[in-house]
């Protein structure tokens, strides 16, 4: 736990960078329909830049802290959408064991391997999704109907252990996965939000774990999770993606995903840069 006295002098830049965090991730989320640490994450890495968090935990606790937003995220979405029958409960509770498993080695692997190595993760996978936004086509399918239990199950724990790496809620992957198979795209965002919760809560419980007591963590840190970011970015978050998408009622939706894309590609190759540049 890193709790230490700041001066408000020295606060203030820090709380200032996460407001800007919240605003800008709900304003992204508000526009393109996304939302959770596929926007926190390299928003928060860019701010962490900025401030000087040393190197060696600045994406640690990007994702430790994008993944303490999205517990609060999650379950309100969760909520929201299980009002409106839209959550496939039967696949939830299917895919709770494995998705558990996933993010106990996502976990794990992100507490011994370097600032460096988590950057590089977020980087490849990010550039990925960006490629996929890009150019992918919601024409795309794999099959009409989604495949056998081992193969979901396998899938899951790959979920799982990814988004614990990469600090999101797994929608950016689950999504993609059961549209290609056929799955109504409103029934797929709904499910997906439960297993955002699913994925964040024990992460977050990991990440507390792995980076307990590092001295270089920034001050008001449980571990790899800043309480001041978790108290700052998810209300603003949530107040903020209206105004994204008042906005994106006025702008072409596929100029934005693929401007979204081209944020994420541009993360991306900045990441690379600075691991070997």
């Amino acid at each position: 736990m890193n709790i230490e006295a700041m001066s408000l002098m020295e606060l203030a830049p820090f709380a200032a960078g996460l407001v800007v965090t919240g605003l800008v991730a709900g304003v992204l989320a508000g526009l393109l329909g996304v939302g959770g640490g596929i926007v926190i994450v390299p928003v928060l890495y860019h701010v962490f830049t900025l401030l000087g968090i040393d190197e060696a935990v600045r994406m640690h606790v990007a994702v430790g802290t994008s993944l303490g937003t999205i517990v609060l995220t999650s379950v309100r979405s969760v909520r929201a959408h299980a009002k409106k029958g839209a959550v496939d409960r039967p696949m939830l509770r299917s895919w709770a064991l494995p998705i558990l498993l996933g993010v106990a080695v996502g976990t794990l692997i992100a507490a011994y391997v370097s600032g460096d190595a988590l950057t590089g993760v977020f980087a490849s996978i990010a550039l990925l999704v960006a490629a996929n936004l890009a150019f992918g086509k919601e024409s795309w399918r794999l099959g009409s109907q989604l495949p056998g239990r081992p193969v979901q199950y396998s899938v899951a724990g790959v979920i799982g252990a990814l988004s614990a790496l990469m600090g999101i809620g797994g929608g950016t992957f689950a999504v993609s996965f059961m549209t290609l198979y056929g799955k109504n795209p409103r029934e797929a965002v709904a499910t997906s939000s439960g297993l955002g919760v699913l994925i964040a809560v024990p992460a977050v419980v990991g990440f507390m774990w792995a980076g307990w007591n590092d001295p270089l963590l920034p001050p008001f840190s449980f571990g790899y999770v800043n309480l001041i970011g978790i108290a700052l970015i998810a209300p603003l978050s949530v107040l903020a993606a209206p105004w994204g998408a008042a906005i994106a009622h006025a702008i072409s939706h596929k100029a934005l995903i693929r401007a979204f894309a081209l944020f994420l590609a541009l993360t991306s190759l900045q990441m690379f840069y600075r691991l070997f540049g």
